[in-house]
């Protein structure tokens, strides 16, 4: 299914000399697209997703916005490939002397499509078990909750083999503060009220995360965006993850510590099926 557009354009490609592949400057957004059974095309918290490549532009001072056409061409994605993971990866383009960028960006709008992993149906019925990775995250507060180009940490985390028995990573910080799995934020239930981990430092603030925190707000859930560590973990009622693909589902197992499934996560992963927009 993997098909590519650079700056609209069918399978064009991208300038060598691109400074999203020099120097990882630059930032992107996974998306899903709606099921074929919707009665629109579209693409899943669009516009969240916009706005935080929008708010991650400003702080790379790229000053990107999405424009008419690539939102046009983002329907037209999602009309084509319903049930579908779409990136969007943003790029300063060429120019500039070596780590010097120009002073006006050229940028680069690569668009690509790619199947759903067909396991995350199984995740999203029976949970998954995480184990903790041995690569913990830099601390980085200039580049803390933007989703960067720069991911060769979480290309060390998938490095290691993962012990039987695991489906991910649940992910540290050098100071040992939890932050995320590799690829999904976490949240975890104590006495009723929920936390999730502070993504000040380090990790990556997801558009999905904001969705589930809206929602439990709403249904008048506490929520707490705070400093976790290990022992976080051991003492926790119920343990969630989240992404943009997968929604909200359950953790059964962090190393040899089991938990039982959330009373909300089907409900309130059934609400953020409504929230097509």
């Amino acid at each position: 299914m993997t098909q590519v557009w650079v700056n609209q354009q069918h399978m064009a490609s991208v300038n060598p000399f691109d400074r999203g592949l020099a120097y990882g400057d630059g930032l992107f957004a996974t998306m899903r697209t709606y099921p074929s059974t919707s009665i629109k095309a579209g693409i899943m918290l669009l516009d969240l997703h916009l706005t935080r490549l929008e708010q991650g532009s400003k702080r790379l001072n790229l000053n990107w916005s999405a424009s008419s056409q690539l939102r046009k061409h983002l329907i037209y994605l999602a009309s084509s490939y319903p049930n579908a993971c779409v990136k969007l990866l943003l790029t300063r383009g060429v120019g500039g002397r070596g780590y010097q960028a120009p002073e006006i960006a050229n940028i680069t709008e690569i668009t690509s499509v790619h199947e759903i992993p067909e396991h995350y149906k199984t995740w999203q019925k029976s949970g998954v078990a995480l184990t903790t990775s041995p690569v913990t995250l830099a601390r980085q507060p200039l580049l803390a909750g933007i989703k960067h180009l720069n991911r060769l940490e979480q290309v060390l985390i998938k490095s290691h083999t993962l012990p039987t028995g695991f489906d991910d990573w649940l992910v540290y910080d050098t100071q040992g503060y939890l932050i995320e799995a590799s690829m999904a934020n976490i949240f975890i239930v104590k006495d009723n009220q929920v936390f999730t981990p502070a993504i000040n430092q380090a990790g990556v603030s997801g558009v999905m995360r904001e969705a589930v925190i809206d929602i439990m707000l709403a249904q008048g859930v506490a929520v707490y965006a705070t400093q976790l560590n290990s022992n976080s973990v051991l003492m926790a009622d119920a343990i969630m993850m989240s992404n943009s693909l997968l929604g909200l589902i359950d953790v059964v197992r962090v190393d040899k510590n089991s938990y039982q499934p959330w009373s909300h996560t089907q409900a309130i992963a059934q609400q953020l099926q409504t929230l097509l927009s």
